[in-house]
């Protein structure tokens, strides 16, 4: 990879000094303890329990689902968005910039004490599911609510430069959901299996990685060096397609993920940068692999949260034709590797089209 003139840059976008993004990114919750994903209320039903999310909606990542797993005794359980300081004592939907849908009623309340009949009411067993639109249309953010996959309806409210926040109530004992902030929102067909995009047809190689939508999560064993998990897009870096980002939704035990470059008989138990004919930026230490297992240090450790990229600047004589023009040797693919239990990324091969 020497001999091409070319600038090779990696980007930990979105840093936070790591006492500031502690405040910012940090989830909040009261009358309720959490298990790993389970949620269970945590009061004496005259009192509301609510958690709310480390990190609000986005493009990336703007559908969440809960299960629930108990009704408790009156099955009061919410499931909404609402602003990053809301206040812990009031259900989900009961003040301003919020809205949330109720399974106890099936009514959806829009920053205000009175619901309004929605959807059906949920029960033991059930999924509810919240999204949002890609995009604001004039100030409004459209917000949708889904039970068991299929959508109940959709609802417009202002849209908030700070974001809205996946948020979970509970009003009696023994309530207790299955929450998962990751999941992906697809239609039913009449079958009822749930179409997602699995998006698999974007990587030609995958070793003991899952795909589920832009998700990609470790499966491997994790216990030597020699338990990577690799995944490399099916096609180069080129002119137009140059660059591509990962967010880490969940660090896992070590949090040994890799974003670089590869060629494309990469070998598949070898993190990027480890072997000839890659680069990678590791997340772990923040050093840059050039084709050897000893890095060099380059940038910051990378956590849960952080968004990391990698690009490729051309030289603006590169392509004189305008036509699209991969990188020579038959190119250089974008390849992510991880190491350990747990670990999740949620991946865009296309961050700066549209």
């Amino acid at each position: 990879m020497d001999d091409i003139n070319l600038h090779y840059r990696f980007l930990n976008w979105r840093r936070r000094i790591r006492e500031v993004r502690a405040v910012r990114y940090k989830e909040r919750l009261k009358r309720m303890l959490r298990d790993g994903d389970i949620l269970r209320y945590h009061g004496n039903s005259d009192e509301v329990g609510c958690f709310i999310a480390a990190r609000p909606l986005s493009r990336r990542n703007r559908y969440f689902e809960v299960t629930i797993m108990d009704t408790g005794v009156r099955g009061m359980i919410t499931v909404g968005l609402v602003p990053q300081l809301y206040k812990l004592d009031h259900q989900p939907a009961w003040l301003p910039h919020s809205v949330a849908f109720h399974a106890d009623d099936g009514k959806i309340y829009i920053g205000n004490t009175v619901g309004q009949q929605f959807g059906p009411k949920c029960c033991r067993g059930d999924r509810i599911g919240c999204g949002v639109s890609p995009d604001p249309v004039d100030g409004q953010l459209t917000v949708f609510f889904t039970k068991n996959g299929k959508e109940v309806g959709n609802v417009e409210i202002p849209a908030s430069p700070e974001g809205l926040y996946p948020a979970v109530g509970m009003h009696s004992l023994g309530e207790e959901v299955l929450l998962d902030l990751n999941a992906e929102w697809g239609m039913e067909d009449d079958d009822g299996q749930m179409i997602v995009d699995s998006h698999e047809e974007d990587w030609g190689r995958l070793h003991d990685i899952k795909v589920t939508g832009t998700l990609l999560e470790y499966i491997g064993k994790g216990k030597s060096i020699v338990d990577v998990g690799l995944a490399q897009a099916r096609r180069p870096l080129n002119t137009r397609f140059h660059y591509y980002e990962l967010e880490i939704t969940d660090a896992g035990e070590k949090c040994y993920i890799a974003l670089g470059l590869a060629r494309r008989d990469y070998p598949k138990n070898r993190h990027p940068g480890w072997s000839r004919g890659s680069i990678a930026y590791h997340a772990d230490d923040g050093k840059l692999f050039q084709g050897s297992g000893v890095g060099d240090a380059f940038g910051p450790r990378c956590f849960e949260g952080d968004i990391m990229g990698c690009g490729i600047m051309f030289p603006r004589d590169f392509n004189q034709d305008g036509e699209e023009v991969a990188l020579p040797v038959g190119g250089f693919y974008p390849t992510i590797g991880m190491m350990s239990s747990g670990e999740k990324v949620r991946v865009d091969l296309h961050p700066l089209s549209g």
